[in-house]
């Protein structure tokens, strides 16, 4: 019972000396003009991507009609190998789909290689502005982590902005 008293009194203690701050890692990125350029880079090869797929399934669609309209004269042999035509299409243009927006598709791997220099050059910023200012913990407002009320007096981003490049803005609080 001592013992447990007396570590809730040192904890206690511990969590009072720490310091907390937050950022808002959106709020940061939008301002940084590299990375608005590698986001409408993103966007255009998306949509590249995507008009090359659709062109893909359009022409598939078109075969399938024709298909449907012929096929009544068609001897079996000739069916059979229109069908697996099709159906070889079908699957390369889902195969395109898939190598170009699935989980570690080609988009994925242009994201990281144009965003993650950005992300990493802010985390950077955010550790070396937390190690300065004596920051036991910063945490991230436009993450997953939900802060339901914050002293906007904590708010660090302008001044991780200042660390990345100088970049003096003031967000409004």
């Amino acid at each position: 019972m001592v013992l447990t008293l007396i570590a809730l009194i040192s904890f206690a203690g511990f969590s009072m000396a720490q310091k907390y701050a937050y950022v808002d890692t959106q709020y940061i990125l939008d301002q940084i003009q590299e990375y608005k350029n590698a986001q409408e880079q993103l966007n255009d090869i998306s949509v590249q991507w995507q008009k090359e797929i659709e062109q893909k399934f359009t022409e598939i669609d078109q075969l399938y009609k024709n298909f449907q309209a012929e096929s009544v004269l068609l001897p079996e042999d000739i069916k059979k190998q229109k069908e697996e035509e099709i159906t070889k299409k079908e699957k390369e243009a889902k195969d395109l789909q898939k190598k170009r927006f699935g989980k570690e598709g080609d988009l994925f791997k242009k994201r990281q290689e144009l965003i993650k220099p950005i992300q990493d050059k802010v985390y950077n910023a955010v550790e070396e502005v937390a190690q300065k200012k004596n920051y036991s913990f910063v945490f991230d407002k436009a993450g997953s982590i939900s802060i339901l009320y914050a002293d906007p007096k904590l708010d660090i981003s302008d001044d991780v902005l200042n660390a990345i490049s100088g970049v003096t803005k003031t967000k409004e609080k």
